[in-house]
């Protein structure tokens, strides 16, 4: 019976173990030197997604730029006029509604509308790669405009950073 004691005390200690709140040490202690994730570092991938911004949305059925969507894009082609180490995969996007055909293209024009844009603004196109997810990667999943608006959108990528 002592046995027994010991075996189920071992395996909560374990459990508890594992559950500890402790976070991992990082693989890369260079991460936030290097400009990955340091919001605060204008060179970094966390301050392009944050405080430039890393989206545009479109209206329903369009792949034009919105207003909104040029001053974001302007900032984006500002960065990238600075930054030209780096490179950028546009990923295009639709909302649920229409076939997936209908919105693997519609995310396409609206990843090419974007590097256009980008391209029209001094950035290289070999520095800008696209894809079209159409209504594959949802950010919102409900059968509402609220959820609808959110993923009709072109978000820039930048190689090697972080992504949400």
């Amino acid at each position: 019976m002592n046995f027994k004691k010991t075996g189920a005390i071992a395996v909560c200690v374990l459990v508890l173990a594992a559950c500890s709140n402790t976070p991992p040490a990082t693989t890369n202690p260079d991460a936030f030197s290097t400009g990955v994730g340091d919001a605060a570092n204008p060179s970094s991938v966390a301050y392009f997604q944050q405080k430039i911004g890393d989206r545009v949305l479109f209206v329903v059925n369009q792949s034009s730029i919105t207003p909104e969507g040029t001053q974001i894009l302007n900032g984006q082609a500002n960065w990238l006029l600075q930054y030209t180490d780096r490179t950028v995969t546009i990923e295009g996007h639709a909302d649920e509604q229409g076939t997936r055909e209908y919105n693997l293209a519609l995310g396409e024009r609206r990843a090419n509308a974007v590097l256009n844009y980008l391209v029209s603004r001094g950035v290289a196109d070999n520095r800008i790669k696209t894809i079209t997810y159409g209504k594959e990667r949802p950010i919102e999943i409900c059968s509402e405009e609220s959820c609808w608006s959110r993923n009709r959108r072109a978000v820039t990528v930048v190689a090697g950073g972080l992504t949400s």
